[in-house]
């Protein structure tokens, strides 16, 4: 549209100047002067006008641009987020189908570490107590623990760790300490308290490492140090039970792990 009218503008002129050219008329002149005025002012408006839109046009998309960056951003963002929430809802999991099997084993008849115990003193091999033995009975402090046990079971964990903790206050010499420090973490891993959880399980393990409950300590402890993103301490410390505990149960949970891991 512009061209259009510049076009024609030259014509005009073009006619005017012969025309002032044949006839030598002032008032010709004047009107070529008048046209030539219009011209520069449309040209100049063409102009402004083309430099605001390219002005506008790169504006534009330097803003389409910097919001696609931005998209792609937040997709990566998202993705990452996504793969975390997966595997954390992947280890709770294992953790609690962990978490029922033990529970199970100590609700049978026949269990030998949670469950009111005999007189029959301890029988170790290798370290670590055998399936199949019981623990001295502590009249005194048997049914406080069996009080702070059941809290866990049912899932009342802050008042399962307040119950262990006055047991293990109250009874230090029980053959159950090992236990309720063990209970004591699983609670705080139960309410997402990770930090404590792996303080509890360490005191355990630093107190009584060849207890039964020693390597599913060090188990809890990896996962809570994988809850937190302690990814390194917890590779560190799968290959730590590893290398503890190679025959125990929780051994071979830390190599499928470990694997995971990779």
């Amino acid at each position: 549209m512009y061209l259009r009218a510049l076009l024609l503008l030259s014509v005009l002129i073009s006619s005017n100047l012969g025309y002032a050219a044949l006839f030598d008329d002032k008032g010709a002149r004047q009107e070529l002067a008048a046209q030539k005025k219009q011209v520069k002012t449309l040209e100049a408006r063409i102009t402004g006008l083309e430099e605001t839109n390219n002005q506008a046009i790169v504006g534009l998309h330097n803003q389409i641009e910097e919001l696609r960056h931005e998209l792609n951003k937040l997709n990566g963002q998202i993705e990452v987020l996504a793969n975390e929430i997966e595997l954390s809802q992947n280890r709770q999991k294992d953790f609690y189908i962990d978490l029922d099997s033990r529970l199970r084993r100590i609700e049978q008849p026949n269990s030998s570490v949670d469950t009111k115990p005999n007189v029959n003193p301890p029988v170790t091999t290798g370290g670590l107590p055998s399936k199949n033995v019981t623990i001295e009975a502590d009249d005194d402090g048997d049914s406080d623990y069996q009080a702070a046990f059941g809290n866990f079971k049912v899932g009342k964990f802050k008042g399962a760790i307040s119950k262990f903790k006055d047991f293990i206050k109250n009874y230090p010499n029980s053959e159950f300490i090992p236990s309720a420090h063990y209970w004591i973490g699983n609670s705080y891993y139960a309410l997402r308290e990770f930090k404590n959880a792996i303080s509890a399980q360490q005191k355990l393990i630093k107190a009584y490492p060849d207890s039964a409950k020693a390597p599913d300590a060090m188990l809890n402890i990896a996962s809570s140090q994988l809850e937190i993103n302690y990814r390194t301490a917890a590779k560190k410390t799968l290959n730590e039970l590893i290398a503890k505990y190679p025959i125990s149960d929780a051994a071979e949970k830390a190599k499928l792990r470990l694997a995971k891991l990779k």
